[in-house]
């Protein structure tokens, strides 16, 4: 009786901190005006703002309220958030504690819109299921897991319902009709002062995979 207590007590209290972090989340951006980069898509009741390169990859946009799986470099993924955060949307990071920040921040993050969940406990899908509800965006780190299709289907419906677009990371989710892998294949280095020195200005990716059931490849850059 008394783990059992325990256990529904720990459960209270994982709902009670998610919801207190959507109602700061709500306070904190209502009302806030966001200027949209010119290198964003217009984000449309229907479709998630994403990077111009990015897009000039895909074969349509990405959809609201649908799951992708992302792969390979991370520059794919910051670049998605910086986009979203950019154009207005918030975004929630979980289960990804080595998440690069400062890099989405160089991208044109808003930072102000993003929630990171660095240890989301043992079932990091529930949490991720939770802060569908109040975001435009939610980036599940699985740890290498395998998300089953029997586990996922109530959540894709979930997402579905409320407009919000599920990238799932390190692991698999059955039954994502979008799966992207980025590869780094080049770099753009912007000259130093001195000779032999520089900066990496741009990152040149090369994008694979199915986007909505269509054959995703081409090359894109990034900074």
């Amino acid at each position: 009786m008394t783990a059992a207590f325990a256990s529904v007590q720990r459960q209270e209290n994982r709902a009670e901190q998610l919801e207190s972090l959507r109602r700061q989340m709500s306070g904190k951006m209502s009302g806030k005006a966001v200027a949209r980069p010119d290198d964003l898509l217009p984000e449309s009741g229907s479709q998630l703002a994403i990077p111009q390169w990015l897009a000039e990859s895909l074969p349509v946009q990405l959809p609201r309220g649908t799951v992708a799986v992302l792969s390979g470099a991370r520059s794919l993924l910051l670049g998605m958030v910086a986009a979203v955060t950019a154009a207005g949307g918030n975004v929630a990071i979980v289960g990804q504690p080595d998440i690069g920040l400062l890099a989405a921040a160089e991208m044109g993050a808003d930072l102000s819109r993003l929630a990171v969940i660095p240890d989301p406990g043992t079932d990091p899908v529930e949490v991720a299921a939770v802060l569908i509800d109040g975001m435009d965006l939610v980036v599940l780190g699985l740890g290498g897991h395998r998300v089953p299709q029997t586990r996922a289907r109530a959540v894709v419906a979930r997402a579905r319902l409320k407009g919000c677009t599920l990238l799932v990371t390190d692991g698999d989710w059955q039954g994502a009709p979008t799966r992207l892998e980025a590869r780094v294949c080049g770099y753009e280095i912007t000259a130093g002062s001195r000779p032999g020195f520089g900066r990496i200005s741009k990152v040149r990716l090369q994008v694979s995979g199915v986007c909505a059931g269509r054959r995703v490849i081409g090359r894109a850059r990034t900074g």
